[in-house]
């Protein structure tokens, strides 16, 4: 189970919170998390909030929880996301539309934060471009090899019609090889390589390696370059790094491929196909 999972499982989600503003909605999420014996040193802080669609009434609450939890003999510091659906004085972690089986934990997310648009992460298109699309990736997850060096390659072709914004997000948990992967990468960009983001997808490494120099030797054998550790630890390499991380947490990404066209989560990743190009 996710922390986050064992963490919501924490409050107690019933009636009768209150007709909540956002503050006292914020407060119960905080004071049901911080009852557990375990969880110390808790924040709570709204990300946003908007309409359940075909939900008259619903409210879901977009919200990041920052904590220290101890398992074990260890203390760990947790940063994570949160959907919380309110509806006159009730509270629920999960809501699901019964007629159309819309889940909307799933569905649902704050609108792309527009100031997070920028040349750093711009890998196609331009400033100008008709559609906006932010991909949040981690080069090691197999459905992101299948999906992002597809969808770029056809939306390079268009780049007056798409400017793509590429954040990388690697999930250490899963693919621990990841994170250097993406720390080369930001490397390579702010060296000025071209096309850094599909050959990102080619190297060829073993996803639970935790050898840091084992990993940016691959990527130096697939990049013809010769990045030394020091160099993928710059301050400036990890400024971008944490940057991302920043922007996947405001924008509630929790997994990899996460899409937002135009602003809005597409949950289908494919509403680009929807765009006449002709």
């Amino acid at each position: 189970m996710l922390l986050m999972q064992k963490l919501s499982t924490i409050l107690l989600l019933c009636a009768n919170v209150f007709a909540a503003s956002d503050a006292e909605v914020l407060a119960y999420v905080k004071k049901g998390i911080a009852s557990n014996a375990n969880v110390s040193n808790v924040e709570v802080t709204l990300n946003g909030k908007k309409p359940v669609p075909n939900m008259n009434g619903w409210q879901a609450y977009f919200v990041a929880i920052d904590a220290d939890v101890k398992q074990g003999a260890e203390i760990r510091h947790v940063n994570q996301n949160g959907t919380y659906f309110i509806s006159g004085d009730s509270m629920a972690t999960e809501l699901v539309n019964i007629k159309t089986n819309e889940r909307y934990n799933d569905t649902l997310a704050p609108d792309f934060p527009k100031q997070f648009y920028t040349k750093n992460n711009l890998v196609s298109g331009n400033a100008n471009s008709k559609h906006k699309v932010a991909i949040f990736s981690d080069p090691l997850c197999p459905f992101c090899h299948r999906y992002v060096p597809e969808t770029l390659s056809y939306m390079t072709k268009y780049p007056a019609v798409f400017g793509v914004y590429y954040f990388h997000y690697p999930l250490p948990t899963l693919h621990p090889a990841a994170v250097t992967l993406t720390k080369a990468a930001i490397a390579a960009e702010q060296a000025g390589m071209d096309n850094v983001t599909m050959r990102l997808y080619t190297v060829e490494v073993n996803a639970n390696e935790k050898d840091e120099s084992k990993i940016l030797d691959a990527f130096n054998k697939t990049f013809k370059t010769k990045f030394s550790l020091a160099d993928i630890r710059r301050p400036s390499v990890l400024k971008q790094y944490e940057l991302d991380q920043k922007v996947a947490q405001m924008a509630m990404v929790s997994g990899t491929p996460t899409v937002f066209f135009d602003g809005k989560k597409d949950s289908s990743k494919n509403k680009y196909k929807e765009v006449k190009v002709k």
